[in-house]
């Protein structure tokens, strides 16, 4: 019989001392609110300006196929501007 071939055990991975182990650091939910708004503003001064180039190409296509006139789009860019902004459906704001 062939003799049984001995396995190494397996030693379980070291912890450094509770001195020395880096502190989770936490983040303060001022700090992280920050960091939120800062991407969120980031993204929209991204989408912005390609949402306005797009409406722009569209608006250009829509005279250009003789859908609509300059007039109607600025009479619906007035009417788009008139309405109440911000809060929600119904409510007025001053």
């Amino acid at each position: 019989m062939s003799p049984k071939k001995k396995r190494a055990q397996k030693r379980p991975a070291r912890k450094p001392p509770a001195g020395q182990r880096p502190q989770p650091v936490a983040v303060g939910p001022a700090k992280g609110d920050d960091r939120r708004l800062a991407d969120v503003s980031e993204a929209l001064d991204i989408m912005v300006p390609e949402l306005a180039a797009r409406i722009a190409a569209i608006e250009h296509l829509l005279v250009e196929k003789e859908i609509c006139d300059r007039e109607e789009l600025i009479e619906a860019r007035e009417f788009v501007d008139e309405r109440p902004r911000g809060g929600f459906a119904g409510d007025e704001q001053d």
